[in-house]
């Protein structure tokens, strides 16, 4: 028989290994959250900070809340928001599409390669995150330019006869995003391949069914959550990718990111700033939430 004080102590246990995640979620990301969401609606002031307050205890309980929808009425009546978050939109789909087509293939190998070759490759693949985030952005920069390793290359061989203008283009942001995180694509894809058992694909082949047919029938499905979830992580920060078309794009690269950035620091404009930031989020939690539901479908499914 076990031990009552044992048992409430592994209850107690299991309770406390529950809580945490949520007070982590509630510290670091609800509240902050409800903090930004309570600014979209002050009205931009000239003091510190930079808003009016939400809340006036003085007033009664009727004029108690003192905020406006102005600001999100405003993001509807200028076309600069809209702009912004359509094109991060196609940015981010685009790179997400492009990495999956990179690191479908990427992953598969590794999944299929000897254990000792696997994690050499997984080293490689995770490499890039020992350096810094911005020096490998600036290092493309280098690569890039004018004068830059690719276009001082193709002068030497005579295939061009004069630098072809690759920095501070859309094609320049959408190399930087896809190389950025094309690990994260790659990882979750890996996670799923590897559980794919070869016996199918002989069993599959010996049916008479040809490569694509297995492929469809077979990895495909099984390789679904990781293609998910690896779509996930790359389309969720590329949205709001700052840095990378900043300093690779052009002036035409304008993205929700710096836009964000511009009405925070540059026009103090707080308010306004965080509607723009409140309806990003809403946003991202779309696919998020569809990607849950699909992995609750699946696991349904499967049990």
């Amino acid at each position: 028989m076990a031990n009552p004080r044992q048992a409430l102590g592994d209850l107690l246990w299991r309770r406390i290994v529950i809580v945490l995640p949520y007070l982590w979620l509630v510290l670091f990301f609800l509240v902050p959250f409800a903090i930004v969401f309570k600014i979209s609606f002050s009205d931009p002031i000239v003091a510190q900070p930079p808003f009016t307050p939400l809340f006036d205890q003085s007033q009664n309980f009727l004029n108690w809340f003192q905020g406006s929808l102005n600001n999100y009425l405003f993001l509807l009546e200028d076309n600069l928001y809209w702009v912004s978050y359509l094109r991060s939109i196609k940015v981010a789909f685009i790179s997400t599409i492009f990495c999956l087509l990179l690191g479908y293939p990427m992953a598969y190998y590794i999944a299929q390669s000897p254990p000792t070759k696997r994690n050499v490759l997984l080293m490689l693949i995770i490499l890039p995150f020992w350096t810094s985030f911005l020096l490998r952005v600036y290092a493309w920069m280098g690569i890039l330019s004018t004068n830059g390793i690719i276009n001082s290359m193709f002068l030497w061989t005579g295939i061009i006869d004069e630098p072809i203008q690759m920095l501070y283009t859309n094609f320049a942001v959408y190399l930087g995003i896809v190389y950025t995180y094309l690990p994260f694509m790659i990882l979750p894809l890996y996670a799923n391949l590897e559980r794919l058992d070869l016996n199918l694909h002989d069993a599959a082949a010996d049916l008479g069914g040809k490569p694509l047919q297995v492929f469809r029938d077979i990895t495909l499905p099984v390789s679904l959550p990781g293609i998910i979830a690896g779509s996930l992580l790359v389309f969720i920060p590329a949205m709001g990718e700052f840095v990378i078309p900043a300093l690779l794009g052009g002036l035409d690269s304008l993205m929700i990111g710096r836009t964000l950035y511009d009405e925070f620091f540059v026009n103090r404009d707080w308010p306004l700033a965080s509607a723009v930031a409140t309806i990003l989020l809403l946003i991202l939690v779309l696919p998020m939430v569809f990607f849950q539901r699909t992995q609750a479908k699946s696991v349904e499914e499967n049990s």
